[in-house]
């Protein structure tokens, strides 16, 4: 059988962090054992009481049979409570939320329900690959907003030429981001509400690194702009937050006919999460959050023994407040992907190149946060005897 590819997977680059673990799968198979700052999967575990609660929900007969696809009203109102309480936001679970099979899943589905065709979807550069990604098995066509360390990494929506505005349908925006680390001020989401009301464009707003913050640090949710609710909607994880990335659950809140389009692509095209899979998670959602206290400790702790080690090094980075990454410029001579080699090859310290996250993000290297201190102390070493 001759079987030829789509024309949209034609078009997909490789996804990023399969070609990495290709490459670090090599490495190993030469007998090198690799120290792995690349993806941001938490090497923590999930914490015990919401194992706990999963084992037993696991066992009660009614989570056997199909869930709704928006999620169940246990876990909707556990959700709504939670950004309640975090952010002062007042969302009615029945119409303002829904869950999701891990946030990329909402993500990915959500263009479908409002991107035609040719339609423009404002991409930032660099960025999570699955904002294009979505836009792409949409019909859609990304159209790039670099993100630089003059602006601070946030984009600059006044460049957007006007032709451009006139076709786009949907704006992506990430606060903690990733993979720079760059966090947004309010007066930044103020200037996206206008933007988004004067060109009749739809606002996503990925907050999954919203709790991965430091130093006193409270990162702000899009929503608690005013008009935001108009506008807009937002993204959230339980992956980063509580450890649970393997456990694959998240939910959107914000506009009712943006949340009520998106429910009905997922009726069309999935079953919904794992019954007791939400059972947990509204057990995580309900604690006290001490173990995001506790795992927030941990992290600053990493972050600090990296940014003060990477500095000794002779490295420009300074102390992230937000996220478990770091955004790395690479030497003189080097390229993102040349650097990114050199480590795996010569010292077995995986990182991701920026060029990976977009063009944009070329001179760049993202370092996560995600093993423990002695094995950062290790990379370091590692770099500093190859260097």
């Amino acid at each position: 059988m001759d079987l030829k590819k789509s024309e949209r997977l034609q078009e997909l680059p490789p996804y990023l962090f399969v070609d990495l673990d290709r490459k670090k799968a090599e490495i190993q198979a030469r007998g090198i054992e690799v120290i792995d700052l690349g993806i941001g999967d938490p090497d923590l575990p999930t914490p015990r009481f919401i194992v706990e609660r999963m084992i037993k929900a696991v066992q009660d007969a009614q989570y056997h049979r199909y869930p709704s696809s928006c999620g169940m009203a246990s876990f909707r109102r556990a959700a709504a409570d939670w950004c309640k309480k975090r952010f002062g936001l007042s969302l009615d679970p029945e119409r303002e939320v829904i869950a999701l099979i891990g946030s990329k899943e909402g993500i990915a589905h959500f263009p479908l329900a409002f991107v035609n065709s040719g339609d423009i979807v404002l991409v930032p550069t660099p960025a999570y690959p699955v904002y294009h990604i979505g836009t792409l098995f949409s019909g859609g066509k990304s159209y790039y907003l670099p993100l630089s360390a003059e602006n601070a990494f946030l984009p600059d929506l006044k460049a957007i030429p006007r032709d451009i505005l006139r076709d786009a349908k949907v704006l992506w925006l990430n606060y903690p981001n990733n993979p720079t680390a760059a966090t947004a001020p309010s007066d930044f989401f103020a200037e996206v509400v206008d933007f988004a009301e004067r060109y009749n464009i739809i606002v996503c707003h990925d907050a999954a690194y919203s709790e991965i913050t430091f130093d006193g640090y409270k990162a702000p949710s899009f929503l608690e702009t005013p008009g935001a609710r108009e506008v807009g909607l937002e993204f959230f994880s339980l992956s980063k937050t509580y450890n649970m990335t393997g456990w694959r659950i998240g939910f959107a809140v914000g506009n009712s006919d943006m949340i009520s389009a998106l429910r009905q692509v997922k009726s069309n095209i999935d079953s919904g999460q794992f019954g007791a899979i939400q059972e947990a998670a509204v057990a995580a959602l309900e604690s006290d959050q001490a173990c995001v206290r506790e795992m927030q400790g941990i992290y600053t702790r990493r972050r600090d023994t990296l940014v003060t080690s990477l500095q000794i090094l002779g490295f420009d980075v300074s102390l992230p407040k937000a996220t478990f990454y770091l955004w790395l410029p690479v030497p003189r001579g080097y390229t993102s992907q040349l650097f990114s080699t050199f480590l795996l090859e010569q010292a077995g310290v995986l990182c991701t190149p920026g060029n990976g996250f977009g063009d944009a993000g070329e001179g760049y290297v993202r370092m996560a946060l995600t093993v423990p201190r002695s094995q950062i102390r290790e990379a370091i070493q590692r770099i500093d005897a190859v260097l």
